[in-house]
């Protein structure tokens, strides 16, 4: 390679063979080592004994662009090969990432625009969602929904005999828990006969509804989104709507329905459970008969105490499922949206749990009850 001046244009002649095995000569050295004429303005190449090439003149020659680019001066082509040419308009359409932009160019208006506007698109989704819901509901109470009934009583058996041991732990453990907070307290004061009033209240009333549904968000609900995320992904629900099957009537209402018959009776078996974790904890450390506690309890806990505790499991597995079905049918393509949709559903199920349970004990107790 060599190079020669021709009025202010800097000529590049390419000459040889230009391959990877060698030294890729850098181009601001040429103009380094002719530091004594001044900067040209133009650079032209001259491949009339240019050999046979490889990448390594392509990296040359961009670094030629880029460096005529950086220093305002024009870039000739000359007589390069038709080849190179095409190739190198092919690297240079692609700009480059600016790193500093990428990191922190998204401005506070922007990224709160954007995620207002997502916020939205979700809102509508979800009433949209939840439309289609009421619709197939509507539909099965007039006996005009055709439904696969074996997927229902998949549903139920899955959440009954399936749930009953997690469920069953967990209740005993909190009776427990409940009875030795008010054991604490209650024995100051002499009141130790009292903790049945709280056990049986407390079980009853609130706490076993309230954990059997955080128990079947994280394990049905998310079951739910993992479930249609999965066939969403491998385009199955695609094929439903292709056949002119209504995904929402076969595999959303089933699911729903089945945790609609399961949790009232699971919310039913956890108070009983936790009553029970709850005696021991009397016999043990108040030193209380099965038949004291008993007695106290029957006197404590009406029947709408525990009517309350059986609406709200009901009004809890309606939340599971709609949680779990809608962030299933909302997942993404790739496998990670189902991952994402499944912990989307938990969470998004626990937080309605707990912000309808506080509804329903507020109007609880306006309306007395």
């Amino acid at each position: 390679m060599a190079v020669r001046w021709k009025a202010e244009t800097l000529i590049v002649e390419l000459g040889g063979d230009w391959k990877l095995a060698r030294t890729i000569p850098r181009f601001g050295s040429l103009l380094e080592d002719d530091a004594q004429r001044s900067a040209p303005r133009a650079v032209e190449f001259d491949a009339t004994a240019l050999g046979s090439w490889d990448s390594s003149l392509l990296t040359f020659l961009q670094q030629a662009m880029i460096h005529c680019e950086a220093h305002d001066l024009e870039f000739r082509q000359g007589d390069l090969p038709e080849a190179i040419v095409r190739l190198l308009d092919l690297a240079m359409a692609v700009p480059e990432q600016d790193m500093d932009d990428a990191a922190g160019g998204v401005s506070l208006p922007s990224a709160m625009g954007t995620r207002g506007i997502a916020a939205w698109d979700g809102f509508m989704a979800a009433i949209t969602f939840l439309g289609e819901v009421t619709d197939s509901f509507l539909r099965l109470g007039l006996l005009r929904l055709r439904m696969r009934w074996r997927d229902f009583w998949v549903v139920v058996q899955s959440n009954s005999s399936g749930a009953l041991p997690i469920v069953t732990l967990i209740s005993f453990l909190v009776g427990m828990i409940i009875a030795f907070l008010g054991a604490v307290v209650l024995r100051r004061f002499g009141a130790g006969y009292f903790v049945s009033y709280l056990v049986g209240y407390g079980m009853l009333r609130e706490m076993a509804a309230l954990m059997t549904g955080i128990i079947m968000a994280g394990r049905t609900g998310a079951a739910f989104a993992a479930e249609l995320g999965s066939m969403k992904t491998t385009e199955e629900i695609d094929a439903y709507r292709t056949l002119g099957i209504s995904p929402i009537d076969h595999l959303v209402v089933p699911r729903i329905l089945g945790l609609l018959v399961t949790m009232p009776l699971l919310t039913i078996y956890a108070g009983f459970v936790g009553i029970l974790g709850g005696m021991v904890v009397a016999m043990m450390v108040l030193d209380l008969t099965a038949t004291q506690f008993t007695g106290g309890l029957l006197q404590a806990v009406t029947l709408p105490d525990a009517l309350l505790g059986v609406f709200k499991g009901t009004v809890f597995g309606l939340i599971i499922g709609l949680a779990g079905c809608m962030k299933g049918m909302q997942t993404g393509g790739d496998a990670r949206a189902v991952g994402k949709a499944a912990t989307s559903a938990v969470v998004l199920g626990i937080t309605l749990i707990i912000a309808a349970n506080a509804v329903i004990d507020w109007l609880a107790v306006v309306l007395g009850i």
